[in-house]
């Protein structure tokens, strides 16, 4: 059995607008659910702490950082119409990447085999020099620059399902060819960036992987695009560490989405990403929480997921189910990424050549 690690911090609870998607029951359910299952007793608990202003500063500009600060202390307010910010949301976003920070070293100083951060708010839209769609600091870039400068880890592999396009993480990596980023998301939706072409410039073309999926893909297409795109560029990078932002608003129950995933078939995800952390970087896998808004379904992903990360013969924790909608085919989607990331195999060259009138639709 692994040693899996979970960061948690109630401070972030303080973190919450009543009637807002984002708000601090995400984590108090989750919570209640993992200790209900025992799951709390099985995991190492790893201190939550804020993070030092150089880790933020290392990926986010001092006006903006100074900004959020100051908003904060003077009662809060709003950085875009979806993003708000109270007296305790400047505290709470650096305990958020704090508590990451301190999972990272954890799995690097091998006192845990993987493990889950339950921080928030979460990360994955913030720019560097801008928070937005729920999101203040960027939790999984800062990990990924704090394993590079305080580990002497070279590549990072930053992996995000949550169903919106991290737009913050591939930003802040565009042009730095030691992060490899992929993503999975709904396209054409909110942010509206993740097209199939958005590939990195300069020295990091090609180091920006975009799945941009059209709804109700569900679990069969998600599975796929981690089998033939994400493991052959993975193994082609070589990371030493693997960082999962993990938002399971792709669910089919969940209010702000359309994709049609089960949480059997996120467990499905975890478990490629531990077996291409085990094949490639000695199982070093950290997850850290961005989206989910039905709250039982993110209460049963997390415990499945720390399942998952245990090696637990149990199966998912899942009183859902499949959707109840037919799964959209992305064949010819994934012929296309193909091509366009060099993967070389034979499984799609025998597609006709009607795939090409396709590009519009999935941002090619």
């Amino acid at each position: 059995m692994n040693r899996t690690a979970i960061v948690y911090d109630s401070y972030n609870l303080r973190h919450t607008l009543e009637g807002h998607p984002e708000n601090f029951r995400r984590l108090k359910l989750t919570m209640e659910l993992l200790a209900e299952e025992g799951m709390l007793d099985k995991l190492v608990s790893v201190p939550s702490t804020p993070a030092p202003l150089d880790a933020i500063l290392a990926v986010h500009t001092p006006q903006y950082v100074d900004r959020l600060r100051d908003l904060a202390r003077n009662g809060g307010g709003h950085l875009d119409p979806d993003t708000y910010v109270t007296a305790d949301s400047y505290e709470a976003a650096l305990r958020s990447a704090g508590g990451l920070l301190n999972l990272v070293d954890a799995v690097l100083w091998r006192q845990a085999d993987n493990g889950f951060a339950l921080v928030r708010p979460p990360g994955h839209h913030a720019l560097a020099h801008q928070g937005m769609g729920f999101c203040l600091f960027a939790n999984a870039a800062i990990a990924a620059r704090w394993a590079q400068r305080h580990h002497g880890v070279e590549r990072v592999l930053i992996v995000d399902f949550d169903v919106h396009h991290g737009n913050g993480t591939q930003d802040i990596f565009f042009r730095d060819n030691s992060v490899l980023f992929f993503s999975t998301h709904q396209f054409p939706y909110y942010p509206g960036t993740g097209a199939a072409t958005e590939l990195g410039v300069d020295k990091a073309y090609g180091s920006t992987i975009n799945v941009p999926f059209p709804p109700h893909v569900g679990d069969k297409g998600y599975l796929e695009a981690f089998q033939r795109i994400l493991a052959p560029v993975a193994r082609r990078f070589q990371p030493q560490l693997i960082i999962l932002s993990a938002g399971f608003d792709a669910h089919w129950l969940d209010p702000l989405a359309s994709m049609g995933m089960s949480i059997s078939g996120y467990a499905a995800l975890v478990q490629e990403l531990m077996a291409l952390a085990d094949e490639l970087c000695g199982g070093r896998l950290v997850c850290v929480l961005e989206g989910g808004y039905h709250l039982q379904v993110l209460a049963h992903s997390v415990l499945t997921t720390f399942r998952v990360l245990r090696g637990e013969p149990v199966g998912p924790s899942d009183p859902f189910g499949p959707s109840p909608a037919v799964e959209r085919s992305v064949h010819n989607l994934f012929g296309q990424l193909k091509m366009l990331h060099n993967i070389r195999d034979s499984t799609f060259y025998s597609l006709p050549s009607r795939w090409l009138d396709l590009g519009d639709e999935f941002g090619i």
